[in-house]
């Protein structure tokens, strides 16, 4: 072979998440095998609309066919009714405070860190709880690249979000993590979505990357997974439409700032140091694990 030959392998193309799952369901089952998949919502304060999220996955995704295996949602803290209406809806509730760790307080990483050692899913996936128009698909989209491609460690689900001005993405989605992408991390920078909360990975990768504690667990995950197994490694499914609440622009401000610290601390900048939940499979009480 001639030593001057680009040999690197091809990204991943978008894949479109059908939204008429049902047709997918068969082909899956048959490409689950003995795979177990859980999925993982992390949650705080979502009592409108969680029961529609969780229902979604269990009816149509364990009543009615046994794709999935295991339906947890991480409480993170919540002050209204989002555990009692998460269990009555037929998922498995664990506190976050319960954790490996303890209770460190509210936080989207370590929410997920939690549900990813409360679970055991071959496959785990993430998807947020405050999405009102939650479908199966968003769960049959991002598990489909893991099913049916064994290269692939982690999905991304990208999507459309209603506005009054047209489709638009997230404010820091568009101002802060895709122009880091584009300078720091080029090899990324075709996902279109990296702080989606639908997000699906293998728990042989997620087992060994750290899990920054708050929002920027989304981006962490997406460096830290491409330089493990390489950016070709990455998926990335089109969901369709996604909507769900918008925060107010001054809230934003502690999420882009969580966002550019753990993009710039696996860029190699000195002196960034978030806070971050480490491997589970280096955490003494959970490593080595079956």
């Amino acid at each position: 072979m001639d030593g001057g030959e680009d040999v690197t392998p091809a990204p991943p193309a978008v894949r479109a998440g059908e939204p008429r799952w049902e047709p997918l369901l068969e082909h899956l089952l048959a490409r689950k095998g003995d795979r177990r998949i859980s999925v993982c919502v992390p949650a705080r304060n979502e009592a409108g609309t969680i029961t529609g999220v969780l229902e979604a996955v269990r009816r149509s995704l364990m009543d009615r066919t046994p794709l999935v295996d295991e339906l947890v949602v991480v409480d993170d803290g919540s002050a209204d009714q989002t555990a009692l209406r998460a269990r009555a809806a037929g998922a498995r509730v664990v506190d976050a405070a319960d954790g490996p760790a303890g209770d460190l307080g509210p936080g989207k990483g370590h929410a997920m860190w939690v549900g990813l050692a409360a679970t055991s899913g071959d496959l785990v996936v993430f998807c947020d709880a405050d999405v009102v128009d939650f479908g199966p698909h968003f769960v049959t989209g991002i598990l489909e690249p893991l099913l049916l491609d064994d290269a692939v460690a982690l999905v991304k689900g990208t999507y459309r979000r209603p506005g009054p001005n047209g489709d638009t993405g997230g404010r820091v989605t568009e101002l802060l993590a895709r122009p880091l992408l584009d300078l720091l991390f080029p090899d990324l920078a075709r996902i279109r979505q990296p702080l989606a909360g639908e997000t699906a990975g293998r728990r042989s990768i997620l087992e060994r990357v750290p899990f920054a504690f708050g929002y920027g667990v989304e981006i962490g995950l997406l460096l830290d997974v491409a330089a493990l197994a390489g950016p070709a490694a990455i998926a990335q499914v089109d969901l369709g439409t996604r909507t769900h609440r918008n925060r107010a622009l001054l809230d934003l401000r502690s999420q882009a700032s969580e966002v550019l610290t753990a993009a710039l601390a696996r860029s190699g900048v000195p002196g960034v140091n978030p806070v971050e939940l480490p491997p589970l499979a280096s955490w003494p009480e959970l490593a080595p694990r079956p």
